[in-house]
């Protein structure tokens, strides 16, 4: 008998494949600060590993590859994305050999109140992932039978291997014909803001799908930086005629880019904020509804808006459909405990794209 998954039946045929570090996740409960805390609340998180399970709660067929170490911990983390109908066979459980340090990376989480921020410690140093030999991974059989490649740019933030190998993947999937997304994704605590431009900048060349105008180089004349970049006047919160050049720069100097998606956030406070999203899609720049909402868990708020923008465009959601989707998707993860959007009715986030708000019997 051959073995399927029920919940994929009547969706889309792509498969999508992602690579990244998954992590353990502690927050000190009831939005305490660590020092006050005297136990933690464990789950498990990371940016691409949040993607994966988004979009399989979705219906799509979706694959997690990692390194983590064969332990408890490693071991529990592919099994939270197997509970959710992630594929893992890629994962490599690591040994003490292959992975001295032989460590899950591990992050704290202080949830943000009121006027008080969300705050994030991370203790991943010498993890798996960033000990291991990625020379041992043979690309074409790892990419084989896949459509979609999303990559991020906390990844190579981690060592110079998984730098190389981001670089590898990507360049080998791009030569198969795979649609591949990339979303900047700074980590501040990871590497420089120059260090990150200049490896996304080189990825840029391979990306089909671009999450965020951030971290690249994009400069007004290649031969002289000092004119400066296209990106260096933009505010946080542009309008839509801003938004438009820059897209429309991106464009002019990497054709191969199909869409380019940015999320904009107004924060009103720790625990209040708004979200509205532009797309460059097909010659256009499109803006989506504006959302205002409250807040229970702002981490993975970002991951939520790609994998609404990848499952939109999967699905040939009509382009205003498809923001409306993505920034939807953001919204509705700011409502759930932990790092992913584990929402599996399409429907409930098509309703928020509408505004409609009524219960549904």
């Amino acid at each position: 008998m051959i073995h399927s998954n029920p919940l994929l039946k009547g969706k889309t045929s792509k498969k999508f494949i992602t690579m990244g570090e998954i992590m353990l996740r502690l927050s000190p409960p009831n939005y305490e600060k660590i020092r006050m805390a005297n136990s933690f609340e464990a789950s498990y998180g990371g940016s691409e590993a949040n993607i994966a399970l988004a979009l399989a709660n979705l219906g799509v067929d979706s694959t997690f590859f990692s390194v983590v170490p064969n332990n408890s911990l490693g071991k529990s983390a592919v099994r939270m994305l197997r509970s959710n109908d992630v594929h893992c066979t890629p994962v490599v459980l690591s040994t003490p050999e292959e992975t001295p340090t032989h460590r899950l990376g591990t992050y704290y989480l202080e949830t943000g109140y009121g006027v008080r921020a969300s705050k994030v410690t991370y203790d991943r140093m010498h993890s798996a992932i960033t000990e291991y030999d990625f020379s041992k991974v043979n690309l074409d059989e790892l990419l084989d039978g896949f459509d979609w490649l999303h990559l991020s740019g906390i990844t190579p933030a981690l060592a110079p291997n998984c730098r190389q190998f981001t670089m590898d993947i990507i360049k080998a999937a791009s030569a198969k014909g795979m649609t591949v997304s990339f979303d900047g994704n700074f980590r501040s605590k990871l590497w420089t803001w120059e260090e990150a431009r200049d490896f996304c900048t080189e990825c840029l060349p391979y990306v089909n799908i671009l999450l965020g105008i951030e971290p690249y180089h994009l400069w007004k004349d290649e031969n002289d930086h000092s004119k400066g970049d296209w990106k260096d006047d933009i505010p946080l919160q542009p309008s839509y005629e801003q938004q438009d050049e820059v897209f429309q720069k991106f464009i002019e100097r990497y054709p191969n880019i199909k869409c380019i998606a940015r999320h904009v956030r107004y924060a009103h406070s720790g625990s209040e904020n708004s979200l509205k999203a532009f797309m460059w899609y097909e010659g256009h720049t499109f803006e989506s509804k504006l959302f205002t909402f409250n807040i229970l868990d702002r981490v993975g708020g970002g991951d939520a808006f790609a994998s609404g923008l990848i499952y939109a465009m999967m699905n040939d959601y009509k382009p205003m459909d498809m923001v409306n989707f993505a920034v939807a998707s953001s919204v509705i993860k700011h409502t759930i405990r932990g790092d992913a959007n584990i929402t599996d009715d399409v429907r409930t986030i098509r309703n928020l794209a509408n505004k409609n708000y009524d219960i549904k019997r």
